[in-house]
């Protein structure tokens, strides 16, 4: 399951690509800027701006999953079935009510993928496979990766590497880079912010330099409150530089770009309130990494 396709980027890996954004992730960072990522299923988004108050047709249609409660609408979200899920795409005259996460087969993606040929070959770009995480999808990602190489397509993928190796593995010599994140290097902090297993990252860093021949870009996110602090950002730019073959590495700032999410979710947004702005950490941060002989790129 994928939740978009974005054309003509100019990020996410070189020249001008396709971003495959796959749906579902095994961590729950709580400053993520795509939530509706980490459920693997299907997720419904209700932006109550757009909501024409007097029209009732979901409450009329499907009464045991919208009502009202002081004149605004509420969602009974976990009790939807997924026939009732597809039922409900471009059911809302305003779109208010939105389906996020779509089937889609590798013949469709790749139909799809197709149309923007001219302009991976003329910038040297091509796709890349980002999300949620694509290796919790490894047959997808492999085959959407498999078929790009063998047009000559340049490859890609987005990963927080918080998934088993054998789903990392198959995927490799059809990759040409990958972009990875490093997101501390303190297990138990990472488990609060994450819900994940640093061990289990740090192993697949040493995994990947020793078996794949594909680039690896390192992006750590800047976090305040959680990593970004000079402390913090020299340990992971001391393990990028010695435990990885990696020779670039990007700081992203924190911002609060996808907090309006959260609300279409309605799930609470627990990352910090005030973005990171901190000059002088930055300029630490592109320093230090120079001198452990690493590329730094701001925001990536």
């Amino acid at each position: 399951m994928i939740f978009n396709i974005q054309r003509y980027s100019t990020h996410d890996g070189p020249g001008i690509r396709s971003v495959i954004f796959f749906k579902g992730c095994s961590l729950s960072c709580r400053w993520c800027q795509n939530p509706e990522s980490e459920s693997r299923n299907y997720e419904l988004l209700f932006d109550d701006r757009l909501c024409l108050q007097d029209c009732r047709l979901c409450t009329n249609n499907f009464p045991h999953i919208f009502y009202k409660e002081n004149n605004n609408l509420r969602i009974n979200r976990d009790i939807i079935s997924n026939e009732e899920y597809i039922a409900l795409k471009n059911f809302c005259p305003s779109t208010a009510l939105s389906l996020c996460g779509e089937e889609k087969s590798p013949d469709q993606i790749m139909r799809e993928i197709h149309k923007d040929r001219a302009f991976y070959l003329r910038s040297g770009g091509g796709v890349t496979l980002s999300g949620g995480e694509p290796f919790m999808q490894p047959e997808l990602a492999l085959e959407l990766l498999r078929r790009c190489r063998e047009v000559g397509y340049h490859t890609a993928v987005e990963t927080c590497l918080h998934t088993s190796w054998k789903q990392i593995s198959p995927a490799l010599p059809y990759l040409n880079l990958i972009l990875a994140d490093l997101k501390h290097t303190e297990a138990d902090i990472f488990r609060q912010w994450t819900g994940g297993s640093l061990k289990r990252i740090l192993d697949n860093y040493r995994r990947l330099s020793a078996e794949s021949e594909a680039d690896i870009i390192v992006r750590i996110p800047l976090i305040p409150q959680f990593n970004a602090d000079k402390a913090t950002i020299t340990t992971m730019v001391d393990f990028v530089a010695h435990e990885t073959k990696a020779k670039e590495i990007h700081f992203l700032p924190y911002h609060k770009l996808g907090m309006n999410k959260y609300k279409l979710l309605n799930i609470a947004y627990l990352a910090p309130q005030t973005p990171l702005e901190d000059i002088e950490l930055l300029a630490f941060a592109q320093q230090y990494a120079q001198q452990q002989h690493l590329t730094p790129i701001l925001g990536g």
